[in-house]
């Protein structure tokens, strides 16, 4: 596959699995608020991330078992410590850092596991300037308008392109 073909898949790709996990938060928060609380939501939204991922990116690795093999161990890694920084400071700065050693992680594991260093810094820049592109900017939006259940879709839809595109990228 090609660098414009696999950044388009992997956009629009994730963005679709984004979508349907941000679906969590915009139509679920109230109901993990008494069953699980925020941590529970979040696994929830993992969930949904790892099991979409795969039917909508495989072909990004070549197959799904490939595409698991790397993208799960990674995927964990990045939303391990996003959770972490964002669970200490609940703020921007947490926020960022959150995006900064995630998107480390993510690329760092999916070196590990497909057995390619060459590149790596060039993979964490890209992947941490789309991945906060499409998170930041979802954000701004979400704070910026009703935050309704729309409104959380569409952040999911942003944060989506932007980390989808910088995984196309980095394939």
């Amino acid at each position: 596959m090609n660098w414009k073909s696999a950044v388009l898949r992997g956009a629009f790709g994730f963005a679709v699995v984004s979508t349907a996990a941000f679906a969590v938060w915009a139509y679920g928060a109230r109901w993990f608020q008494d069953h699980g609380g925020e941590g529970a939501m979040y696994a929830a939204c993992f969930g949904v991330f790892i099991l979409l991922a795969g039917l909508l990116l495989h072909p990004l690795a070549g197959s799904m078992g490939r595409f698991y093999g790397s993208f799960f161990p990674a995927f964990l890694a990045y939303a391990a410590l996003w959770c972490i920084a964002w669970f200490a400071m609940r703020d921007q700065a947490g926020e960022w850092l959150g995006s900064a050693v995630g998107c480390t992680a993510f690329s760092a594991v999916l070196a590990w596991r497909l057995g390619s260093w060459r590149g790596l810094g060039l993979a964490i820049g890209v992947l941490f300037v789309t991945h906060s592109a499409g998170y930041f900017a979802g954000e701004w939006l979400y704070y910026g308008s009703g935050k309704t259940a729309v409104d959380r879709l569409l952040w999911g839809v942003l944060y989506g392109l932007g980390f989808g595109a910088g995984i196309g990228h980095n394939n």
